[in-house]
């Protein structure tokens, strides 16, 4: 199989010892930035060989941008901490209108622990456990940048559901060896200006204090009808188009167990879903759990970002190339077969290929000037204590905040601990995720002032978690866009969005899915690999397949005047 080499960035974000923000995913674009141990810039003048075009893949320069979104528009971004005025640490970037940053954090980058395996992995009974009564530990911004690197920051706020399509994914294509995951603990729910944890679990559900009996059989009935609620159409047939919130007011449930189905279990908009849609996710999350925990939710050690860096190891056993610190410079396109035929980096260096999979956000605005985009605004913060206080300080949180005003959406919070390997010891890190109405900071603001407090606040609010630290930013949402919006896309050109709204990752599972069979039908999907004794070597002294590079260690790298069509290309040096 021919799809070898990857051109690969971080869409995590890394900050510095000045605590600067900065993305990994637009910094190849730089022309003023050096970056530590870079690969020496090749100036070249490339010339297009007879027969194909040159189509650039992003024209302009975005180095301080947040990772897929920085080609929108929104506002100027700005850093402020709570220990200096606002705007004295504004290292973040600045030309992505959209994005609002209001202090800075930063990202460790260890190696992950070794041979671990899914099912062992999601209860983490090594969570440290503290006096309640004990003095909380105070927190300085200081603290904070000295033990920067201890915090592993991703800009996408995801959960893996136990039975969702990623993690059968992960099972099925044995790559879930190269992970840990810790189970999300919590399951909370934001009524009347209070925090309180939810029952998920029959145990949990006749052990919780805030039901009455009453309410526990009433919840316990519902649940149980929408485990096989296809079995009884006639629970559901005279509502199915109606919306879930006004179904579940015909099911004699009060209004406490309303709110924690709608905004807890199903996690569904209370405007816009129906009763099908409800039903569904109120079935999935009951059949999460009980498989790694009491919740159905799990969560990468390290953040979501180590997920795709599972995916990558796995490909290079299997012969997968990866060029760090490159990026795309432009395509190289057949005039009469609109295929493209390789591509060209930012040092000059072809590379030929039979497919190009890119992410929305490197193609040129013209390619994209017919798509229209959704925004999802975000938040990130740290903090120096848990929303909901209990004996463990251990706790993987999960709360959806329902909209305050009519036509607002609702508010997912996922709150991390140390042991979650995110952010050093005595402190949480906190993301705040929604649909965009406005900016980011417009739209998520008020939630982040009814649970935080900013060490100013007197009288109840004081007893609120502190923000040490925030970042407010607004991220494009390709999932939505049909490749026939894109102008002029060559044939063989496959597009994958950048990451979307839902909780969930199975957009991308399936997204990735059906552009690999539409790549080669004949194939499996992420098939299991063979055991080490399973493998025959081949003796006979053949060559790999030729990636389409250039030797560099044999010859200087070449432009394309100087490279004759019938030369062959060599094997780049590991």
């Amino acid at each position: 199989m021919n799809f070898k080499v990857i051109l690969t960035s971080g869409h995590r974000m890394f900050c510095d010892s000045q605590f600067r923000v900065v993305n990994y995913a637009f910094q190849d674009y730089a022309e003023d930035v050096e970056e530590a141990g870079a690969l020496p810039r090749v100036s070249s003048l490339v010339t297009p060989a007879p027969g194909e075009v040159v189509e650039d893949a992003c024209p302009t320069a975005c180095v301080e941008h947040f990772p897929i979104e920085g080609q929108s528009s929104g506002d100027k971004g700005e850093e402020t901490s709570p220990e200096s005025p606002a705007g004295s640490s504004a290292e973040c970037a600045g030309d992505n209108d959209s994005v609002e940053v209001t202090s800075a954090g930063e990202e460790h980058s260890g190696g992950l622990p070794s041979d671990p395996s899914v099912s062992g992995t999601g209860n983490n009974e090594s969570a440290s456990i503290t006096d309640a009564t004990a003095e909380p530990k105070q927190i300085t911004y200081p603290q904070i940048v000295k033990e920067g690197r201890r915090f592993n920051i991703d800009l996408t706020s995801k959960l893996l559901y136990s039975r969702g399509l990623l993690i059968d994914l992960l099972i099925k294509s044995n790559v879930s060896r190269y992970a840990e995951f810790k189970n999300v603990t919590r399951i909370l729910a934001f009524r009347e200006g209070r925090v309180e944890q939810v029952p998920c679990s029959r145990a949990d559900v006749f052990n919780s204090k805030q039901l009455t009996m009453v309410e526990k059989r009433m919840l316990m009935r519902f649940l149980t009808f929408c485990l096989d609620y296809e079995e009884h159409p006639d629970e559901y047939q005279a509502q199915k188009d109606c919306k879930f919130s006004e179904y579940l007011k015909t099911q004699k449930l009060t209004p406490n167990l309303q709110h924690f189905i709608l905004h807890s279990i199903a996690m569904v908009s209370e405007a816009d879903s129906c009763t099908i849609e409800g039903l569904k996710a109120t079935q999935k999350f009951l059949q999460c759990l009980g498989r790694y925990g009491n919740t159905p939710f799990l969560f990468p050690l390290y953040g979501q970002g180590e997920i795709p860096q599972c995916f990558c190891r796995m490909c290079a056993v299997f012969g997968g190339i990866y060029c760090l610190h490159h990026s795309v410079q432009c395509l190289v396109v057949d005039k009469e077969t609109r295929r493209c035929k390789a591509i060209v980096d930012h040092f000059g260096q072809r590379i030929n290929a039979n497919y190009f999979v890119v992410e929305d956000s490197y193609l040129s605005e013209k390619t994209c000037r017919n798509v229209c985009y959704r925004q999802i605004s975000r938040a990130i913060l740290i903090t120096d204590r848990s929303i909901l206080k209990t004996d463990s300080d251990q706790q993987v949180s999960i709360l959806t905040v329902p909209p305050g005003d009519p036509g607002q959406p609702a508010v997912c919070v996922i709150e991390l601990c140390s042991s979650a390997r995110t952010c050093m010891k005595d402190t949480y890190l906190v993301h705040l995720t929604c649909s965009s109405i406005k900016t980011a900071k417009e739209d998520l603001e008020p939630v982040v002032w009814q649970l935080f407090t900013t060490g100013t606040e007197t009288g109840a609010g004081a007893q609120n978690p502190q923000i040490l630290w925030s970042v407010y930013f607004n991220m494009r949402d390709s999932s939505g866009v049909d490749k026939a919006s894109y102008d002029d896309l060559p044939s063989n050109v496959y597009v994958c969005s950048g990451p979307d709204g839902a909780l969930g990752n199975d957009c991308a599972v399936g997204q990735a899915e059906a552009i690999f069979q539409e790549m080669f039908p004949s194939e499996e999907f992420c098939p299991p690999p063979p055991n080490p004794e399973d493998i025959i070597y081949d003796g006979d002294g053949t060559q790999p397949e030729d990636p389409g590079f250039s030797n560099e260690s044999e010859a200087k790298p070449e432009t394309w005047s100087e490279k004759s069509s019938g030369e062959t290309e060599g094997h780049p040096e590991a």
